[in-house]
């Protein structure tokens, strides 16, 4: 397992953590959009508290480590790497306990083309854990706004991990699927594993909408996020999402392969050379 100090450089120079690629004007766009309720940054999520521009830029600067000052407009935005090792450590636990128990778990992911080998390192630790990583409604068409406008994707499994596609693509033209912020995957999923009768997750691992679609329908939840997200961060602050670790999550998918390590170790749960 890296080291908390190898773990640090890693993701500071990765840009993870530290400036990151995601600009300032991109996130206060969010900030300004979630205080307006718009349902494209709100992720499935509905706030109970009310929620300005300044009570977010504060949260975020909190959760994150951005810049609290209104004033700073421009440029790339900052996440403080301590916060995010500490995100880590909560998220590692999370997992740790669902092993520990053999909870079922259900995997996915907005950011495939990122984060896919991340989840699928981790769906298949906690399978050789005997916990049951779930695959439900797998092919079911699901209708989502675009900036095209409402588009049909249908759901899909890679290697544990949820993802959604546009129509007609199939592999390897569209190996890791689309990327999305929609809600109505995971709700889905949801409902077809309540419509069957199985088992329901205990545990959703994912990101944008996967984390907080399951955590406003009160399933635990434990998710990435970047700056221009604050919706995870918000559900975590009013206590609907368990976890949510700041990171960039645009980076290359490389990247993330030595958080699998890193989290796996300090979940108590082994890693191996083939796993993603």
């Amino acid at each position: 397992m890296l080291s908390i100090g190898a773990l640090r450089a890693h993701l500071l120079a990765s840009r993870l953590a530290g400036p990151v690629a995601t600009s300032r004007e991109e996130s206060l766009r969010s900030y300004r959009l979630f205080a307006a309720r718009d349902p494209r940054v709100l992720l499935g999520l509905e706030p109970q508290w009310h929620w300005g521009e300044r009570d977010l830029l504060r949260l975020m600067a909190d959760r994150c480590g951005v810049s609290a000052d209104p004033a700073h407009v421009s440029g790339p935005d900052v996440i403080d790497p301590e916060r995010t090792l500490a995100g880590l450590e909560a998220f590692a636990a999370r997992l740790g306990e669902a092993a520990r128990r053999r909870s079922p778990v259900l995997f996915g992911t907005g950011h495939p083309h990122r984060l896919l080998a991340f989840y699928a390192g981790l769906a298949r630790a906690l399978s050789a854990a005997g916990c049951v990583v779930l695959t439900p409604a797998q092919g079911v068409h699901v209708d989502m706004a675009t900036r095209f406008g409402v588009r049909g994707h249908r759901i899909d499994y890679v290697r544990g991990v949820a993802l959604v596609r546009e129509p007609g693509a199939r592999p390897p033209v569209s190996v890791t699927g689309a990327h999305t912020h929609s809600p109505l995957p995971v709700r889905v999923a949801l409902g077809a594993l309540a419509e069957g009768g199985g088992p329901l997750p205990e545990l959703v691992v994912g990101d944008h909408g996967w984390v907080c679609g399951a955590g406003q329908l009160g399933v635990e939840a434990i998710g990435l996020a970047d700056t221009d997200d604050p919706a995870l961060f918000v559900g975590e602050a009013e206590g609907r999402v368990a976890v949510t670790v700041p990171l960039d999550d645009g980076v290359s998918s490389d990247f993330y392969r030595p958080l699998v390590r890193y989290v796996l170790g300090r979940a108590g749960l082994p890693w191996r050379q083939e796993w993603p």
